[in-house]
């Protein structure tokens, strides 16, 4: 895996929005987060742009974001909000530019199709917070976003969980939304998972959403040969006015239940304040026991 290289201070991060649309005035704190960390924000076409929900055209976001795939001064993209769009603009962007000059993609839920396509094409990236809204996340989150973007180690101890199963694995991290995965299936953009540690989040889905997405992940053979999973938030999920009778860890659980690998629930990444930057593409230790879960990224 190729590492992007890593920021120093006044080095440009731009801001864009692939997906929904983002007014400038969003991304007040945003700005100020940079400038804290003496960093100069570029902001994209794509900020204040509208189209129905997204943030303009397709066309207009595929060409924002393919202007600082192209621009080397930036170093980092930072996309400022998830939602729905990033898969139709994909399959139009040209990542020649990028491969020569890899820089930070940073974001998380709809960023998962960037993340997806560009880890299978050799490149590390970064599952952290979006910039709309980044003041709603904990000190640790935005500290670990910091950290992470400056190359310092990235290490996690956590809770442990009724549902983990213990154990120690070593592997590459790959994932993200599971409902983005899921819709990923069979493209080129779908991630590959054998020997690999899984992460997997998501919001606001209906249980039997969640039952149908791991049956697709199962029967696609992406869990059968992990070396691990994560599990990050699962939260506001619905249920129909006929229960389904599993909350959405169970429902996971049961899902993985036939293999031995490791597994770890409520790990702080997603649709959740404690949103901890995870490196993906990254080679990472995962340690789980009863006393808690370590999970340690190697070095670049």
């Amino acid at each position: 895996m190729i590492t992007p290289p890593y920021l120093k201070a006044s080095d440009k991060v731009g801001i864009l929005s692939t997906a929904r649309k983002v007014e400038a005035s969003d991304l007040k704190d945003a700005l100020e987060l940079l400038g804290d960390w003496g960093l100069q924000a570029v902001i994209g076409a794509s900020i204040g742009a509208s189209q129905d929900q997204y943030a303009g055209r397709d066309s207009l976001r595929c060409d924002d974001l393919q202007h600082m795939f192209n621009d080397t001064s930036i170093k980092a993209i930072w996309c400022a909000k998830g939602g729905y769009g990033t898969v139709r603009i994909i399959d139009a962007l040209d990542f020649y530019k990028f491969v020569k000059y890899p820089k930070w993609i940073v974001g998380y839920s709809d960023v998962t199709v960037l993340h997806s396509h560009l880890n299978e094409m050799g490149f590390e990236t970064l599952h952290a917070a979006i910039a709309k809204g980044v003041e709603d996340n904990t000190a640790f989150a935005k500290m670990s976003l910091r950290n992470t973007l400056f190359g310092k180690p990235l290490k996690y101890h956590v809770n442990t969980h009724p549902l983990n199963r213990m154990g120690t694995a070593t592997g590459e991290m790959t994932g993200g939304n599971l409902s983005i995965l899921y819709s990923l299936c069979g493209s080129h953009s779908g991630i590959t998972t054998d020997g690999k540690i899984l992460f997997i989040e998501d919001l606001d889905e209906y249980l039997y959403h969640v039952d149908r997405m791991m049956m697709n992940l199962k029967r696609n053979g992406l869990l059968k040969n992990l070396n691990g999973l994560v599990v990050g938030g699962l939260t506001k999920m619905h249920d129909n006015s006929v229960p389904f009778g599993k909350n959405a860890q169970e429902i996971v659980f049961e899902a993985v239940q036939e293999y031995d690998f490791p597994v770890c629930f409520d790990f702080p990444a997603g649709h959740i304040d404690d949103n901890r930057a995870l490196i993906l593409g990254r080679k990472v230790a995962l340690d789980v026991t009863e006393n808690g879960v370590k999970l340690n990224f190697a070095e670049a």
